[in-house]
Formats: C-alpha cells, sequence, structure tokens
C-alpha cells in the first residue's frame, strides 16, 4: 500500500476522503494542501504526510494509481503550476 494512503488510513481518514484528496491533488496540487490541513490531523502527523507529499512525486502518482485516478491529469495540474510560477 502506498505509504501516504496508508498514513492517512492509520489516522482514521475514509476511503471517501483519501480519494477526494487525491483528486484534488490532481486538478490543483495548491487546493489539495489546504484540504489536507482541513482534515484535522494532529501536527507532527500533517507534518509527515505534507512532506511524504512534498518531497516524493512518485508516491503521488502510486496513490492515484492506486486509488484509480487519471494520473494524465497530475501532469496537467503539474504543468499549470509551472506556467503561473
Amino acid at each position: 500500500m502506498n505509504p501516504i494512503i496508508q498514513a492517512l488510513k492509520e489516522l482514521n481518514v475514509s476511503e471517501d476522503k483519501i480519494k477526494e484528496l487525491f483528486q484534488v491533488l490532481t486538478e490543483n496540487p495548491m487546493m489539495a494542501m489546504m484540504n489536507i490541513q482541513s482534515l484535522g490531523l494532529p501536527p507532527e502527523k500533517l507534518q509527515a504526510i505534507m512532506m511524504m507529499v512534498m518531497s516524493s512525486p512518485e508516491l503521488i502518482k502510486e496513490a492515484v494509481e492506486e486509488l484509480g485516478l487519471d494520473f494524465a491529469k497530475v501532469e496537467a495540474a503539474k504543468a499549470k503550476l509551472k506556467e503561473n510560477q
């Protein structure tokens, strides 16, 4: 199991919330960061998850594939983010 998904499940985040989070991540990465923060996770766990998300983009791809979402949207979101910088 993907370590990001596993960490969220260990913190009792529902499967639906996890899918929603990664769906938002594929469409708008900045909004996804706010969604992660809104889950009400303990600060130390939130920081660990944020570090995984920020430092290991390959984990995002794995999670998106594991959840059956469209990774092409992740690539499009990354390109859009670069355009706006």
